[in-house]
């Protein structure tokens, strides 16, 4: 089967959290014998700033730890769709491709119906600027695939597209898992964008307000740390190491005796149940993990077996104390975290839904193709 997947960028990871779960899916589509074509804008905001600031040699590395990918550059005002689309079984559109661009992809799906094509969501536009994710042109679209079921709701109240699925996020286990007897240079380890004020309140309260009360030896990663927040770190005591290409974060995760899971504002107050996947890829790792509060609507995890759950940052410092303290509940979260990536949360089983996706499109428009036999047994 030929896949073609329109993402805002492959190669770069710099505050873009989507490049994670497509490398994954990407890599287990290649890996079953699938044809992977991803597009990606010549201009994206993600691989400027990185190169911007780190040069061509994160691109680099990027190549040498997914030798199976690549992905082509284009500019959306010259793009033939015609030679890109040529004999697609199934394109995948993201949401952060540019408006003209999704509207023409489904004009020519309108006139070329040999494919399948779907609107991927994975952000919470939907609630925060309703105005712009209304103004996608869907009308020939086969459908959506929202990583959240409140988010695929919303998708069903519009009536814009006949078909919603709820695609989560999972975890790349060929690259997230655990790294045995590594010595440990620090209790907690973060890695996360600072990001917009989304989530600046809750960062101090579960974050860098417990870890300066505990003395703990603490590092933060990520990008777009303003000069209060790097300020903040400081006076915590906390070492800031900026940006971390995420291939490396297993390495770091092994290094450190537990993380936390910090989620921004919108994904508490509009959109319920969707964790976004870093918990999915520090479960990967066998790390213990302690979460702010979060609703997990949708039954993904069994709080306080897979992580613990802190209401406040009172109770996120009593939390870091037991999991520091307390070797046997420490061993206990790491173990059953893994366990419930490996039986529920990874690229694989993602792959395995999406193939069902194709199949259910393929059927109910009642036709076959050769290629449906790969895809059939793949599924399976």
């Amino acid at each position: 089967m030929k896949v073609v997947l329109f993402y805002h960028t492959l190669v770069s990871d710099w505050n873009h959290g989507n490049a994670h779960f497509l490398r994954g899916i990407a890599t287990e589509l290649v890996s079953r014998g699938h044809t992977v074509s991803i597009l990606e804008p010549s201009n994206s905001w993600s691989r400027l700033n990185l190169v911007s600031e780190y040069g061509e040699k994160p691109i680099k590395l990027f190549h040498e730890a997914y030798p199976l990918l690549s992905s082509a550059a284009y500019d959306p005002g010259t793009l033939d769709l015609d030679t890109t689309l040529e004999g697609a079984d199934l394109v995948i559109v993201h949401e952060w491709s540019d408006h003209s661009l999704v509207q023409r992809i489904g004009e020519h799906r309108r006139h070329t119906p040999g494919y399948k094509l779907l609107f991927h969501d994975t952000h919470h536009r939907m609630i925060t600027d309703r105005q712009s994710m209304d103004a996608y042109d869907l009308t020939h679209y086969d459908g959506v695939l929202a990583y959240g079921k409140i988010l695929a709701d919303l998708y069903r109240e519009t009536q814009r597209v006949p078909r919603v699925w709820t695609w989560h996020e999972a975890a790349d286990t060929r690259v997230f898992k655990p790294i045995l007897n590594q010595e440990k240079e620090g209790d907690l380890v973060w890695v996360g964008n600072w990001g917009d004020e989304e989530r600046t309140q809750e960062l101090h309260e579960f974050l860098i307000g417990p870890a300066k009360s505990l003395s703990l030896k603490a590092r933060i990663y990520g990008v777009r740390y303003p000069a209060e927040a790097q300020s903040a770190l400081v006076e915590a005591n906390i070492q800031y190491g900026g940006w971390l290409a995420n291939f490396d974060a297993p390495a770091v995760f092994s290094q450190f005796k537990f993380t936390v899971h910090v989620p921004r504002r919108p994904y508490l107050e509009a959109l319920p149940g969707i964790p976004t996947i870093r918990p999915f890829e520090a479960l990967a790792c066998g790390i213990p993990l302690i979460c702010s509060p979060w609703h997990d609507t949708e039954n993904l995890f069994t709080p306080g077996k897979d992580f613990l759950v802190a209401r406040n940052g009172l109770e996120m410092r009593e939390q870091m104390q037991a999991v520091l303290q307390d070797s046997q509940l420490s061993a206990s979260l790491a173990q059953h975290g893994l366990e419930t990536i490996r039986r529920r949360h990874t690229c694989k089983h993602r792959v395995d839904e999406l193939l069902r996706v194709y199949q259910e499109l393929t059927f109910r428009a009642g036709s076959f193709s050769p290629s449906m036999a790969l895809t059939a047994a793949d599924a399976c």
